[in-house]
């Protein structure tokens, strides 16, 4: 599968962040996310590991009882079922990997 970008399905949540799923293959999806600063992604579990890489701003994450801040060039990982939270640090720009796939529009639209 190829995408270019010219085609990539983008959604403006009402928050305003930009979501544009990536797509997906047999056993994982991928979006990218655009997300202004302070916006939160609410305390959520779900199925699927979680994979994560912050292209620029940043993050204070909650993952299970830990809170870590992440900046342009860290990464995380997120196993399945565990509680997790997200708040952008400035205009934060990322890309999450879940693995079975997981059709994040939607849980956002």
């Amino acid at each position: 599968m190829i995408n270019y970008a010219d085609k990539i399905e983008k959604s403006q949540l009402s928050n305003g962040t930009l979501l544009q799923w990536l797509g997906h293959s047999e056993n994982l999806s991928v979006v990218h996310w655009n997300i202004p600063d302070g916006n939160e992604v609410a305390l959520h579990h779900h199925p699927q590991e979680q994979f994560g890489y912050v292209i620029s701003g940043g993050f204070t994450v909650d993952i299970g009882d830990e809170t870590y801040t992440l900046k342009a060039g860290d990464s995380y990982f997120i196993p399945s079922n565990v509680p997790h939270r997200f708040v952008a640090i400035g205009d934060t720009e990322a890309i999450d990997v879940f693995s079975p796939i997981r059709d994040v529009r939607t849980h956002y639209s």
